[in-house]
């Protein structure tokens, strides 16, 4: 990308958002297009349109997306299937026809096959059932996928489409109702720690295993390969190996410094049974992640407890 472009991050407030547009601002691509919700509302397509008409941006990351945890994918899966439906298919089309050099789609692992053969390959995308708790959020972003590779067969229209593994990092979202599991466990244990708790309930029986990718790596990805990758094909993006939910809280435990106890609420769901990504492709293009998974939820851990802290002064 030319430090001359006009480049469109979509859910620039986002964890993903954010850390690709402060990636695009250290590297030197100051012609950034950068619009609030309430500036640019993308679920409604005569003000996408008109957006896209007006700033006609050279490359497109698109970022924006209604996400969540087990809770809120099954509480409201409506709502997350309706929303980014509508969100994918504006931007996109409207990239298309308005000149959009090249666009970049951001995926899940989770439209992965629920029983699919471990570490998942791209070529296992559906090749059998979805994952229950996620099945909405899972199609919608299939849907996405299916849109940039239409658009590439039948108009020509640049599109890649990355498929992250479970990210984390500063600003991302602790709500216990709506967070995924590492957020929901370092806003838990802090918690504790802050009210001398005895003991910190975690969902599920642990078992299940996950990867996670610290959000500045994704941001690197991201850039390295909207420069470096033009295909059809999706491409998994993350760190090649995993760990138990059980073994993430003794993590996050330790490193939160709390001294209580580890219950299992069994009446809670633990998902897809596993979800380590097949990195293969990425690391053939030349990229691999820099921060080890200690070091991230340290970073992650001291911001959230920084901002908590922070939000007891003002208000105290």
């Amino acid at each position: 990308m030319d430090k001359s472009a006009k480049i469109y991050v979509a859910g620039h407030r986002g964890l993903t958002g954010s850390a690709i547009t402060n990636r695009l601002q250290q590297t030197g691509h100051d012609r950034l297009l950068l619009r609030t919700h309430s500036e640019l509302d993308l679920i409604d397509q005569s003000a996408v349109n008109l957006f896209f008409a007006e700033e006609r941006p050279d490359y497109v990351f698109l970022c924006a997306a209604k996400v969540g945890g087990i809770l809120a994918n099954s509480t409201y899966p409506g709502d997350f299937i309706r929303e980014n439906l509508l969100i994918q298919t504006n931007v996109i089309d409207a990239a298309y026809r308005n000149g959009t050099t090249k666009l970049l789609f951001l995926g899940s692992s989770c439209i992965y096959p629920r029983d699919s053969s471990q570490p998942m390959k791209e070529e296992y995308l559906l090749s059998g059932s979805l994952e229950p708790t996620n099945e909405a959020y899972a199609v919608a972003k299939i849907a996405g996928i299916s849109l940039c590779q239409s658009y590439r067969r039948q108009y020509g229209f640049r599109s890649i489409s990355l498929m992250p593994t479970n990210l984390y990092g500063p600003r991302d979202n602790f709500d216990l109702q709506s967070s995924h599991v590492l957020a929901a466990l370092i806003r838990k244990f802090h918690d504790a720690v802050v009210s001398n708790a005895k003991e910190v309930v975690i969902w599920g029986t642990g078992t299940p295993l996950r990867e996670f990718l610290f959000i500045e790596d994704l941001a690197d990805a991201a850039l390295f390969l909207m420069d470096g990758y033009d295909d059809e094909a999706i491409i998994n993006v993350g760190v090649g190996d995993d760990l138990s939910v059980q073994e993430l809280a003794l993590l996050v435990q330790d490193i939160s410094g709390f001294t209580g106890d580890i219950r299992n609420d069994l009446t809670k769901p633990d998902g897809m049974p596993r979800k380590l990504m097949d990195i293969t492709k990425l690391h053939s293009a030349g990229w691999r992640a820099k921060t080890d998974l200690r070091s991230g939820i340290e970073q992650t851990y001291r911001w959230y407890a920084e901002q908590q802290s922070s939000a007891g002064a003002i208000t105290g």
